[in-house]
């Protein structure tokens, strides 16, 4: 899986999936891998394009969307 590298506290490398609408972060303290599910394209653009990415995804997408942890 390709993941794109990001600067960040908190998060090491997200991936969008745009077909599934699933968006994939990586975290660097655990290197834990989560999928969220029915994340809009848009969510995933403000996120890559927030100040504070470990922010916009604690307020934005941790409690908003379905998720699992996958590695």
């Amino acid at each position: 899986m390709n993941m794109v590298p990001v600067k960040s506290t908190n998060l090491k490398a997200v991936r969008y999936d745009p077909q599934s609408c699933k968006l994939f972060v990586r975290f660097k303290n655990s290197h834990s891998l989560y999928e969220y599910s029915g994340v809009p394209e848009y969510v995933y653009e403000e996120l890559i394009a927030a100040k504070s990415l470990g922010k916009y995804h604690h307020l934005n997408i941790k409690y908003s969307y379905p998720y699992k942890r996958i590695e």
